[in-house]
């Protein structure tokens, strides 16, 4: 039975797969001047659809804000009683419609003709009354649904669907739209903070960082790594710029070799080659570094334009900031 369930899954993704290369095949010049009028839009993007077509209009409006193209949702049913006040002459209405005959989507022509908010449809049937009253038209006819009775909208709200991320994204390109400008509309949650976290933020400073001199004697850096509750000592030269690290694990190993370590300068027992962040790079970036280290340290210095050591990165603090 499950192979039954697995193999009629594989149908529907490909058939819908396929609805979306053909879709990509035929796609023409009235999508190319649906991105140039969006792009121009001085309003904002209204989307409205009805049922399954009002889910994906809702979502390709939240796509469009998010990418930089000011952009609402109207229920159209809500907009025949009062809420097309919110459509302006110089806003843009996008319409989802695969009939392009839905009563309530249908009963806003007039109105939006009066206000003379132009508008773009992306429908299934190019002979429909929606769009008849569109100035530009997206073509987002199938050949079937995936669903077996061909009655629930799937292949057709896939390929709608399909068809508004295309538009954003080309409009969001086209905009010259950057991770900094992404990051502005998305502060919360994990994707706000890898857009926005920054190494600096994440760092440990002051007293909870080891830093040592060449000279210092490994037993007297023991303790200092100790009391910073650190992994790590960072060991400095005279001028403070950064020459080595000394972990906890390298002490181990050097004094399982040599118990007379203890007495050494750390400048002897030292790796001299860690690896080290420069600057102020995102958290994120900074995790990937360790993370493709074949190392994979558990920590590591965070260092300026001159090498001196401004802080210690801990992957632990990196995990717990919830960046992944």
């Amino acid at each position: 039975m499950h192979a039954a369930y697995i193999a009629r899954g594989k149908t529907v993704l490909r058939a819908e797969s396929a609805a979306i290369d053909a879709i990509a095949e035929r796609l023409d010049e009235s999508f190319a001047c649906a991105v140039d009028h969006v792009l121009h839009c001085r309003g904002r993007i209204i989307t409205t659809g009805i049922g399954k077509a009002g889910a994906i209009a809702r979502k390709i409006a939240a796509t469009l804000s998010s990418t930089g193209t000011p952009a609402i949702f109207l229920h159209p049913a809500e907009g025949v009683h009062g809420d097309l006040g919110v459509v302006g002459a110089e806003d843009t209405v996008l319409a989802f419609s695969y009939s392009g005959e839905s009563d309530e989507v249908v009963r806003l022509l007039p109105s939006l003709r009066r206000i003379g908010a132009p508008l773009i449809a992306i429908t299934g049937s190019p002979s429909s009354t929606l769009a008849s009253g569109a100035a530009i038209i997206i073509d987002a006819a199938i050949s079937s649904e995936a669903c077996g009775l061909g009655l629930a909208p799937t292949t057709s709200t896939t390929v709608m669907l399909a068809l508004g991320d295309a538009l954003a994204l080309t409009v969001m390109d086209a905009r010259g739209f950057t991770k900094d400008d992404f990051a502005l509309y998305h502060p919360a949650g994990a994707l706000g903070r890898r857009l926005t976290l920054r190494t600096s933020d994440v760092m440990r400073t002051g007293s909870q960082v080891a830093i040592v001199h060449l000279e210092t004697v490994v037993r007297d850096t023991l303790f200092t790594i100790t009391r910073a509750g650190a992994g790590a000592a960072f060991v400095i030269d005279d001028d403070g710029v950064l020459q080595g690290l000394l972990t906890d694990g390298d002490l181990r190993r050097a004094l399982l070799n040599d118990p007379s370590t203890l007495d050494r300068s750390t400048g002897e027992v030292m790796n001299p080659h860690p690896l080290v962040i420069q600057g102020d790079p995102l958290a994120a970036e900074a995790l990937s570094i360790l993370e493709k280290s074949e190392r994979r340290p558990g920590e590591a210095p965070v260092v300026d334009s001159d090498g001196r050591p401004v802080g210690c990165l801990m992957l632990k603090d990196l995990l717990r900031c919830g960046i992944v």
